[in-house]
């Protein structure tokens, strides 16, 4: 191949293979996502769709279990709709019409000026806490508008809202039969083997991790709630939505909702700006040290740093979807690479055992 041994040909082509691999992906991006989406959609209602069918008649089938789950989650949503919406409603409405607002004050840095004159701080000292916040708040705000934008311009769409449970309907429905024709045309044992170690890996992994973040975002969004109506810190529900919300995203999404609730506290002129600050601070380490351990067990297992590598590049290669897909596609690829060394490890002592000829 142009003059190059066998063995830089094989490696020329596996480059090149695995270059156009990522381009093909990276154009399928969007049809990609949406299946993720639904499959985390599919992974988050199992439970339920198994309890009803083994309720129903034999002869019923899958399809009406999950046909009677979506029956049941419209429901719901109705009925919370209607016990929740009309409050959280009218405080998007004002909060949507005072961002602008709000925005322009942290920009300038005038919201921090009034809060540290009201402390009785000297002139001096906030002129320079003013000028720091004036250089770096119009980057943060740039940032979290733009990946606001982005994902409502991915989210605004009907079809994606309709398409996600209907390729989560045929997930459901065809799981298991698609399994077992990959299995079948795997033909080595030993590979069959490792095939069916990693799925099962991989199904338990995703299973734990999307139930856990539809908890803990639901943990947020009630303690907040609670807290926040009981502080009497404005638009509460609006805020602890957006707290359980970004709860999805992470690292980056619980630092953002803290700064959205911090701003909008101190731009409607919050008596106790502060204790919200620490309030914050310690649901968050609750949440990451005792609330997510419990939930999420042993299922993750990532170093801390390689977690924070890996939403900084998910944000660059996907933004926020990329960031909340980050975590478990590290995990995810953590278990293949596990089992494929356990693979390789116990083929070791057969090979070292065979006796020469």
């Amino acid at each position: 191949m142009f003059f190059l041994d066998a063995r830089t040909a094989r490696v020329t082509w596996t480059v090149l293979v695995f270059a156009a691999g990522l381009g093909l992906l990276y154009l399928l991006r969007t049809p990609i996502l949406l299946f993720v989406f639904s499959l985390f959609f599919a992974y988050l209602i199992f439970p339920i769709v198994r309890m009803v069918e083994r309720g129903l008649p034999r002869r019923a089938g899958r399809p009406l279990a999950i046909g009677v789950v979506y029956v049941l989650l419209l429901l719901a949503l109705v009925g919370v709709g209607l016990g929740v919406g009309p409050r959280l409603t009218d405080e998007f409405r004002l909060l949507t019409e005072k961002a602008p607002q709000m925005s322009q004050q942290i920009a300038s840095g005038q919201i921090i000026t009034n809060v540290l004159q009201r402390r009785g701080w000297d002139a001096e000292r906030v002129q320079q806490v003013e000028g720091t916040v004036r250089a770096h708040a119009g980057q943060i705000i740039g940032y979290v508008q733009g990946a606001l934008a982005a994902a409502l311009r991915w989210l605004a769409g009907a079809w994606v809202i309709v398409l996600v449970p209907v390729f989560a309907f045929f997930i459901l429905k065809d799981a298991e039969p698609a399994a077992a024709g990959i299995d079948a045309l795997i033909e080595e044992p030993r590979h069959r083997e490792l095939w069916r170690d990693i799925a099962e890996d991989v199904h338990l992994l995703l299973a734990k991790y999307v139930r856990a973040l539809i908890l803990l975002s639901l943990i947020t969004f009630v303690v907040w709630s609670a807290v926040f109506f009981l502080a009497g810190v404005p638009y509460p529900v609006g805020l602890a939505a957006i707290g359980g919300v970004l709860e999805f995203l992470p690292i980056v999404g619980p630092l953002t909702a803290g700064v959205i609730v911090v701003s909008v506290a101190l731009f409607s002129g919050y008596a106790h700006p502060w204790l919200l600050v620490a309030f914050v601070l310690v649901w968050r380490g609750i949440q990451d040290y005792v609330s997510s351990p419990l939930v999420m067990g042993r299922g993750i297992e990532l170093h801390p740093a390689v977690v924070i590598f890996g939403v900084i590049a998910g944000g660059e290669v996907g933004g926020p979807v990329g960031m909340f897909l980050s975590v478990p596609v590290l995990a995810a690829l953590r278990v293949v690479w596990r089992r494929v060394r356990a693979a390789r490890s116990r083929e070791r002592p057969q090979k070292s055992s065979v006796p020469a000829a």
